[in-house]
């Protein structure tokens, strides 16, 4: 009788457990949907896995992850072409002979094996719905009449599984084209200056579409809980994972 309360109470543990770490910093998310668990793990800045039905997607694999440890892509997905989103060299590690590689066209001109996919188009890929958002800035720039991120160069993407709706930002201000996004379960949205935006748009752009759930992601020096507050009492859940490990 004993060992088996104290089997009991070890799983209920380990039960708990489970439940803290799946959202905990660095530790992956689980979301349910009608065609399986979509996992989805942070692993740094914008770099992202997924995993749903078998198959690992990276969306922006690059520096400072290393992919030869992880499971190879059977996709990888690409928003725009800095460093931080478009690392050749990520790409190949964390790619196998049948990677298929789907990006925006200026992505593709330098990734020579990926398809483009521009603003606007949608794609499907093993149960997967993949639409192109516009992601830019409205106003941020490096110097008077420039942009750090033109418009119709860089993606968002919105990717819907099992009736599952997850966006993610690219890197972008809060555009309109984010602004009216419709019925997105989970959104990972940027913010960070002097690059796309601080926690305050961020927020105000995220009360527009009104995600059921959104975690702050391509964040680094933001102070979140300002993004936090923001939203609270919205009905918005907001999750803030752990994207820069120490």
């Amino acid at each position: 009788m004993k060992v088996m309360l104290l089997t009991l109470c070890s799983a209920a543990v380990f039960s708990l457990g489970m439940v803290a770490l799946a959202h905990s910093g660095g530790e992956p998310n689980v979301f349910l949907t009608s065609a399986g668990p979509v996992k989805i793990t942070p692993l740094n800045h914008a770099s992202t896995l997924i995993e749903a039905g078998g198959k690992t997607i990276y969306l922006d694999p690059a520096k400072p992850v290393k992919f030869s440890g992880l499971p190879k892509a059977d996709l990888i997905l690409i928003t725009d072409i800095h460093g931080d989103h478009m690392d050749p060299d990520s790409i190949k590690d964390a790619s196998k002979s049948d990677t298929e590689i789907f990006a925006a066209p200026a992505v593709a001109q330098t990734v020579t094996t990926a398809k483009p996919i521009a603003n606007g188009e949608t794609k499907t890929w093993q149960g997967w719905t993949i639409e192109a958002i516009p992601a830019y800035n409205l106003k941020r720039g490096p110097a008077p009449g420039k942009l750090f991120h033109d418009k119709g160069r860089g993606n968002g993407y919105v990717l819907t599984y099992g009736g599952k709706r997850f966006y993610f930002s690219g890197d972008t201000e809060g555009v309109p084209e984010m602004r009216a996004l419709k019925n997105i379960d989970v959104a990972f949205v940027c913010m960070n200056l002097p690059y796309t935006m601080p926690p305050e748009e961020a927020a105000d752009a995220v009360k527009a579409f009104h995600p059921k759930i959104v975690i702050p992601y391509h964040y680094r020096g933001s102070d979140l809980s300002v993004f936090q507050k923001a939203l609270a009492g919205t009905g918005i859940e907001v999750r803030l994972l752990e994207w820069y490990p120490k």
